[in-house]
């Protein structure tokens, strides 16, 4: 799932992972176990340009993406 910006991805991280687990880049186990992975486009943009590397090893922690710091991690 995309997400327009930081308050989306929020909004949908935090209703998922209520009961559920979070795992790395975005990924998450709701409470029923399907998995779900939150990914704001801003940082999909990044994923996909000449600093993908970098934008990878920004999200690759198990918790939610926070574009900010995938941002500052690339700047």
């Amino acid at each position: 799932m995309s997400s327009a910006d930081q308050a989306e991805v929020d909004h949908y991280w935090d209703a998922l992972v209520e009961g559920g687990q979070p795992s790395y880049c975005g990924w998450l186990k709701d409470k029923f176990g399907l998995s779900w992975q939150v990914v704001p486009e801003p940082v999909l943009e990044l994923l996909n340009g000449p600093k993908a590397k970098t934008a990878f090893e920004a999200i690759s922690k198990p918790e939610k993406i926070v574009i900010a710091d995938v941002q500052a991690a690339c700047a």
